[in-house]
């Protein structure tokens, strides 16, 4: 079996939370979603685990972070082309995203990032095989 990875991230409002992401293309395994968490997946090894803050709370052994205030993460997922870039990042600010900083374009790599609702830090990086495999 791969290796998963499970990012958790609390939310203000569930709902919203879910709605905004299902904008984007994204879908959540109901076998782990309920009316506290619900578990959206990025891909066959990768989950956002859209945690309620009291759910969250009951896992964190800190204060939850006010994400618009702090960078408490950068949450870094790969896009097939420039164009999935920029159809992702263009969706989630039309969703209701903002989009913190210019494009980064080194010609080999190129990256757009957007704040989700709750203003976690999702940035959508294209590179290109050739420079990969160099």
């Amino acid at each position: 079996m791969s290796q998963m990875i499970f990012v958790n991230l609390p939310v203000k409002d569930l709902d919203a939370t879910k709605a905004f992401w299902e904008k984007l293309g994204y879908s959540f395994n109901p076998q782990f979603t309920d009316h506290t968490a619900a578990c959206m997946v990025v891909s066959d090894s990768i989950f956002a685990m859209l945690l309620t803050e009291e759910k969250f709370k009951e896992f964190a052994t800190k204060p939850v972070a006010d994400a618009s205030k702090t960078t408490e993460v950068m949450v870094a997922l790969s896009a097939d082309s420039r164009e999935k870039v920029d159809e992702v990042v263009d969706a989630a600010v039309a969703a209701g995203a903002v989009e913190p900083r210019p494009v980064m374009d080194l010609g080999f790599m190129y990256g757009r990032a957007f704040e989700d609702l709750d203003h976690h830090v999702w940035e959508f990086v294209w590179m290109d095989p050739a420079a990969v495999q160099g």
